[in-house]
């Protein structure tokens, strides 16, 4: 995600507080910067987890596993 979307998402949201609000085109534009928006953050979070270790008290170190994979 680039500077320059993020900045035509809080300019799309500043409109759409506005009296005039957001044309349906305006619309669809801050919809799709928006999932972009929030698949850029959960692809970091995701990358950021995937190398995370856990330390145990004698120092052994474990990588952090998904939830589904621990059962």
């Amino acid at each position: 995600m680039t500077q320059e979307q993020i900045g035509r998402i809080n300019e799309l949201a500043r409109k759409a507080k506005s009296p005039g609000g957001l044309t349906e085109a305006e619309k669809a534009e801050q919809a799709v910067l928006r999932r972009a928006y929030i698949d850029s953050v959960l692809g970091n979070l995701k990358g950021q987890l995937d190398h995370t270790y856990i330390v145990d008290e004698q120092g052994n170190k474990r990588k952090l596993k998904p939830r589904d994979e621990e059962a």
